[in-house]
């Protein structure tokens, strides 16, 4: 990986976000680990920009002085515990008076204000620069959507293993089968579980982010269940909603409409294509079905590094959806007391299309 790292920090030297400093300090540890293949717990990145760009340096402390050396073979380490610090005093050594650029929105208010201090004192101008780095994130290469792809298939195999050993039933709690889930992904490869998962019943599937509780599972229920494992570093995220036993007209309406927004958003999804606009194309399918105050989140985000990245699909985005992009499509209907269904994949969008990262069937299942 270490040649795909380079080529991101190179990257980043030749973003328009730092073309007026000559290095940049990077302190998030996601885009400390895109940017050097890094995954410790104390980081930071010194790469330098312009056409002299030899001696970028990787920050940690002494914990990982073995790790650091195995993951980013062709970095310099800076070790000290405090890396940011370090790394402005590498930088007033090599470039007397440089101009530097760190994460301000990673870094507090309180470190940038010590941080400036010290530049001062070391010569330098330091400046704060925003989303560097996770502007680069939103285009994924090969590697990285063959990662997101594995992560997508974990959780897919272990939600049928559920379905098929009939877990997912009443008289079970929603605990008992988030936690199985989760331990049927870890079987499965899982590095981690992507989020803590939503399995949410009856009533608690009309609130979007429901953490589960030990309320049984009733026959008449919707099951409303969000996951996602962790492949790589690289996450999954997916959302199917289940009716224990034959559905109900009002649950067969509403999880109707909601698959046609669906399938309208992910229609929506191509290379150039305007964010709230593929927003608008799913919401509207759910307004002009008359439940359009029960659709109450954004249409999707970003998958990568982390389980919400850029770029965000809603109804308030701007710009529009670049080559390479990893992102959910997942419209919602929540009927406060009754209960709600949300639909929702993963997919990679290229030149050629979008497609989709996860293979579960998104016809409405009784169980």
């Amino acid at each position: 990986m270490s040649n795909t790292n380079a080529s991101r920090r190179a990257a980043l030297a030749d973003s328009a976000a730092v073309d007026e400093v000559d290095a940049i300090i990077v302190a998030d540890l996601n885009n400390v680990r895109y940017l050097t293949g890094f995954t410790g717990s104390n980081g930071a990145v010194l790469a330098w920009t312009g056409p002299s760009r030899d001696g970028d340096r990787i920050g940690t402390d002494g914990r990982y002085v073995t790790q650091v050396a195995e993951q980013s073979p062709d970095l310099i380490a800076a070790i000290s515990r405090d890396c940011p610090r370090e790394l402005l005093r590498t930088v007033a050594e090599q470039r007397p008076g440089a101009h530097v650029a760190i994460e301000g929105h990673v870094v507090t208010v309180a470190a940038f204000a010590r941080l400036t201090e010290l530049a001062a004192e070391l010569g330098l101008h330091l400046q704060p620069v925003v989303d560097a780095v996770e502007e680069l994130r939103i285009s994924k290469d090969d590697g990285e959507v063959e990662l997101i792809t594995s992560a997508c298939a974990i959780g897919d195999a272990a939600l049928a293993a559920l379905v098929e050993r009939g877990a997912i039933a009443p008289g079970r709690t929603e605990r008992q089968v988030a936690r199985d889930l989760e331990w049927a992904m870890y079987e499965r490869g899982a590095d981690a579980v992507a989020f803590e998962t939503i399995v949410a019943a009856g009533a608690g599937s009309a609130v979007p982010h429901h953490r589960p509780t030990d309320t049984v599972l009733e026959v008449g229920d919707l099951v409303k269940i969000d996951f996602g494992a962790v492949a790589g570093g690289y996450h999954s995220d997916m959302t199917r909603t289940f009716v224990l036993g034959e559905p109900q007209s009002w649950q067969r309406e509403i999880y109707d409409v909601v698959a046609t927004a669906q399938q309208a958003g992910r229609d929506a999804l191509a290379v150039g294509a305007d964010l709230a606009g593929i927003d608008a194309a799913a919401r509207t399918v759910i307004a002009d079905a008359g439940y359009g105050e029960y659709y109450v989140h954004g249409l999707g985000h970003g998958v990568g590094l982390q389980i919400h990245e850029a770029p965000g699909i809603g109804a308030a985005a701007s710009g529009t959806l670049p080559d390479g992009a990893t992102v959910t499509v997942e419209p919602g209907i929540y009927l406060p007391g009754r209960g709600g269904v949300r639909i929702e994949d993963t997919l990679v969008v290229t030149d050629t299309g979008a497609t989709s990262l996860t293979a579960t069937s998104r016809a409405l299942t009784a169980l």
